[in-house]
């Protein structure tokens, strides 16, 4: 199976639970995230997840290069990934797949 299906599923199924989520919240974004930070044990639950971020933010670079795309393709992922950490890189996962996908059929 390839890895673009994979990422497809959860990357629904996330961006409509974190959509739903800002829709419904009676906080903003940014109030959420400053309350996180106010407290150590979330505080290094939220540090963690963007040390991943910014892992996957360097992968995502890494393997655009590899494929010969340019950086600034990638810069929508980054800036995503950045707002909603995992919606960046799994969208980057389906893109990159979808793409590959209609690359092999057109040979």
């Amino acid at each position: 199976m390839k890895t673009h299906w994979i990422a497809l599923l959860p990357l629904l199924a996330f961006s409509l639970y974190t959509g739903w989520t800002l829709f419904t919240a009676d906080q903003s974004l940014i109030a959420f995230g400053l309350e996180l930070m106010s407290r150590q044990d979330t505080a290094q639950v939220v540090i963690d997840l963007y040390l991943m971020a910014a892992l996957a933010c360097l992968w995502m670079l890494q393997d655009a290069r590899s494929r010969g795309v340019t950086t600034l393709s990638v810069l929508p992922y980054l800036l995503v990934t950045v707002v909603f950490v995992s919606i960046g890189p799994l969208l980057y996962l389906v893109v990159r797949g979808l793409r590959s996908s209609a690359g092999n059929k057109q040979r």
